[in-house]
């Protein structure tokens, strides 16, 4: 049974009324399809994702799961830079790790930060 566009749409905001609902967003497919996406409200992300990583303390899987374009092998360099060289002065300073560009930086800068740099001793600096 095929319905005119302007039926489906009818029934589907009598639906909606009558539920009591707040209407999600629909997208007409065809004449006789609809899909329903999902409201961006209702898929909200944790709010966990919001803080912010410090690059002298976060471990190699913190680093590799938050920041974008960082895999397991970069999250291990920045970590052994680190213990090599010491901790982070700059956010900035993370392109002195090699395959880490500007691009990288800038991706994540927001939601990166340097925490307190406390001398270390033997750091080749």
């Amino acid at each position: 049974m095929k319905l005119p566009l302007f039926v489906l749409l009818t029934l589907s905001a009598a639906a909606l009324a009558t539920a009591g609902a707040a209407p999600p967003a629909t997208v007409v497919v065809s004449a006789t399809k609809s899909v329903t996406a999902v409201s961006s409200t209702t898929a909200a992300k944790p709010a966990a994702a919001s803080a912010t990583i410090d690059l002298n303390s976060a471990d190699a899987s913190t680093l590799a799961r938050e920041m974008r374009g960082i895999g397991q092998s970069k999250a291990r360099a920045i970590v052994e830079y680190r213990r090599i060289h010491g901790p982070f002065r700059s956010i900035d300073d993370l392109a002195l790790v090699k395959g880490i560009g500007a691009r990288t930086i800038e991706l994540n800068r927001a939601k990166l930060r340097v925490g307190v740099v406390k001398p270390v001793r033997n750091a080749a600096r």
